[in-house]
């Protein structure tokens, strides 16, 4: 059964949609222009910025007193509850499953916010397992974190594929650990030279098949 490792946010979640809305209500109440919103979305770099210096940046902008631990948590909250399924998604899951797939998630974040959105979406239900680089100590693109998730699965990495949205975590992680990956392009077009994924996709149902298709 070969490993199909899966990046989590904006691959199964989507996570864009839920940052934007709480930052739109965030701007919001603090009285910001509209146009911030944008400032906003440029400093969160897709969830790759770290919460912290997310949070530090909003209160130094706003001159907020807010202490940075409650934006923290407000954020970590707003994402977590306003994560879905797609029903789509956990189809294409089940659908690699039943074709002999064994789908891992493989995420860069905190344990506490990947693994309630794992488990509050039902997305647990739909794939074998999960490794989240707070707990394993390794951050993608590190190959390291890849090999732990095969471990976890008992499967080797040979006849692996992986999926996800993030050009360095995902596509070069594939690239340095030797295993043919999918990028969901996400409207975007490829412009790292150093590598390439093996295929492109604009959204998991297409990825699958593509897998699934060799």
């Amino acid at each position: 059964m070969p490993l199909l490792l899966l990046d989590l946010d904006d691959t199964l979640l989507d996570r864009a949609g839920p940052f934007r809305a709480w930052a739109e209500r965030f701007l919001d109440g603090v009285g910001a222009p509209a146009g911030d919103i944008d400032w906003l979305l440029s400093v969160d770099a897709d969830g790759l910025t770290d919460r912290w210096d997310v949070a530090d940046a909003v209160r130094d902008r706003y001159g907020l007193r807010i202490p940075s631990i409650d934006l923290v948590e407000e954020l970590h909250d707003a994402v977590v509850a306003n994560s879905r399924l797609d029903p789509l998604v956990a189809c294409a899951l089940r659908i690699a499953d039943d074709a002999g797939w064994t789908p891992v998630v493989v995420c860069n974040g905190a344990v506490r916010q990947q693994e309630a959105k794992i488990r509050r979406t039902g997305l647990d239900r739909f794939v074998a397992d999960w490794v989240i680089s707070e707990e394993a100590g390794v951050s993608k693109p590190n190959p390291r974190i890849f090999a732990l998730a095969a471990r976890r699965a008992r499967l080797p990495l040979r006849g692996a594929w992986v999926v996800g949205d993030g050009p360095e975590a995902d596509i070069g992680g594939a690239a340095a650990i030797g295993l043919p990956s999918v990028w969901l392009h996400r409207g975007r077009a490829w412009t790292d030279g150093r590598f390439a994924p093996t295929r492109t996709a604009d959204g998991l149902i297409a990825a699958v098949a593509v897998v699934l298709g060799g």
